[in-house]
């Protein structure tokens, strides 16, 4: 089996466990191919927590879950030197003890209830790819995927990110509500998954399980390998290009979606862009980029970096409506 095979075999037993959510689960693995954090928001019991476990059950490494509140301070989540009462040399007189985010998935629960010096811990984490604990630096390892969730930010006890952090994130990507079809599906498979785990405490004859997927580091980085040979056509780029650039300059196309939106997409939008194009594109077995993989991309990684003004919220605009106004008038 490809490396390709095992993805799209791994999309599909997400989408067995993780019901009416196919979008949700191709953006965690296209973020995946990308090496890139993603910011899931969405309404509590949505699944955003079921989908980050899913993904880290079959992806070789150390899986971690920090749960933000607002006491949480940052040695708790980069760890913190431990004093040695018995050590010799005054060299070992303090240890360092890792703190959960030294994993290579990590899911940061309710992300937007913890205060700014834990967020500012989590986004040298994010950005750098290391901890600074008391003076000295300690690397994280070489797959590491932050996978946050939050709640919207007009529930009580949370506050909203701050931009520089928001950037840091590859895409974001907005949990609904599934079908009246899919909820009835959710519904048959959690009793069916309560009654295997009541079998097994009564040590009944359970029923064999399935094989398991696992995608080793290596199987990852050959993959990372793959997607940064996809071919991005000289067009395709100023497509991208464009489509940036018309979120700075929105009265190119017209004055009432400059009128929505205050600062436009960073250079990092570009690049993410890019890269979840081609990650796109290896995943759907194509070794060039197509207009197409852009546009799919584009709300997801382009939502959390669109500032909009007060006329946006007036109007009852969301980010989403600024981007499909946006691809809309900009031609591939």
């Amino acid at each position: 089996m490809t490396n390709r095979e095992k993805l799209l075999e791994l999309e599909q037993r997400m989408n067995q466990q993780v019901l009416g959510q196919e979008s949700l689960v191709r953006m965690l693995i296209v973020a995946l191919l990308c090496d890139g954090h993603v910011l899931l928001e969405g309404l509590p019991g949505l699944a955003k927590t079921r989908a980050v476990r899913e993904l880290a059950k079959h992806v070789e490494g150390e899986f971690r879950r920090i749960q933000f509140t607002p006491d949480l301070l940052p040695s708790d989540i980069t760890g913190s030197e431990i004093y040695q009462q018995n050590a010799t040399r005054e060299e070992d007189q303090f240890r360092f003890r890792p703190g959960p985010v030294f994993g290579n998935i990590i899911l940061a629960d309710e992300i937007n209830r913890a205060s700014a010096r834990v967020q500012s811990a989590l986004l040298e984490a994010m950005e750098e790819r290391h901890v600074t604990v008391a003076g000295k630096t300690w690397p994280l390892p070489g797959i590491f995927m932050v996978l946050a969730t939050q709640n919207p930010v007009d529930q009580e006890g949370t506050w909203p990110l701050p931009e520089a952090q928001l950037d840091r994130f590859l895409m974001k990507v907005l949990v609904d509500y599934p079908s009246k079809e899919n909820e009835q599906k959710v519904m048959q498979l959690v009793r069916s998954e309560q009654q295997q785990k009541y079998l097994a405490s009564g040590d009944e004859q359970t029923e064999k399980p399935a094989e398991t997927l696992m995608l080793s580091q290596q199987d990852i980085a050959t993959c990372w390998q793959e997607i940064s040979a996809v071919y991005v056509a000289p067009t395709i780029e100023n497509y991208i290009v464009n489509l940036v650039d018309m979120t700075r300059h929105p009265q190119g196309i017209s004055d009432t979606l400059a009128s929505y939106i205050t600062f436009g997409v960073s250079p990092r939008g570009t690049l993410a862009l890019d890269r979840c194009g081609r990650a796109l594109a290896w995943l759907e077995g194509r070794d060039a980029v197509l207009p197409e993989d852009i546009k799919l991309v584009a709300p997801a990684v382009l939502r959390h970096r669109l500032m909009l003004s007060y006329q946006a919220n007036a109007d009852n605009t969301s980010p989403d409506d600024v981007i499909r106004m946006l691809l809309d008038a900009v031609v591939a």
